[in-house]
């Protein structure tokens, strides 16, 4: 079976640590910047039936990112910790995403983001191949996640742009 970091673009899989982390940072303010112009209505349009809402793409991308971090933060301060799974539908049901406040949520986006960003920076370069054991995808380095995650929000945005496109509020 292949590794789902196989499925990560090679472009962004042959970034350095220093460029993966630029990338990383610079989408501090992606969602922020994605949503903007929109109502409340069309935030919460599905302008495709059976999937999410561009409010509830931006909820799952600030969770995601938040769960990243944590786990990011294991790997860098603990030796080989063992990473547990979550389920992106039950957050969605579950938190309500239809009704979280967008703009705020994309702001934790982008504080979470940032604070990370300075955390990466101050690494040394063998940081980077510290492990952790991820229940599903086995072993996996720091830089592993880290370009998981730049690549993570390019993927979504390409949804939401979509989304807003059909809604006639193209970016």
């Amino acid at each position: 079976m292949a590794h789902y970091y196989d499925s990560i673009p090679e472009p962004v899989r042959k970034l350095t640590n220093g460029q993966a982390i630029e990338r990383y940072a610079a989408g501090a303010e992606v969602p922020g910047k994605a949503i903007a112009g929109l109502t409340s209505e069309q935030l919460r349009a599905f302008p495709v039936p059976g999937t999410w809402s561009i409010q509830q793409i931006v909820a799952h991308l600030t969770d995601s990112d938040l769960i990243a971090a944590y786990r990011m933060k294991r790997i860098i301060a603990e030796d080989q910790p063992k990473l547990d799974l979550w389920d992106e539908n039950a957050f969605v049901a579950g938190l309500r995403y239809q009704d979280l406040p967008a703009r705020e949520v994309c702001e934790l986006f982008r504080l979470n983001r940032t604070v990370l960003a300075h955390v990466l920076r101050g690494l040394p370069d063998a940081a980077f191949e510290r492990t952790a054991l991820h229940q599903e995808m086995g072993p996996m380095t720091l830089g592993q996640f880290l370009r998981i995650y730049v690549n993570h929000l390019d993927h979504h945005l390409g949804f939401l742009k979509k989304k807003r496109e059909m809604l006639g509020a193209p970016l």
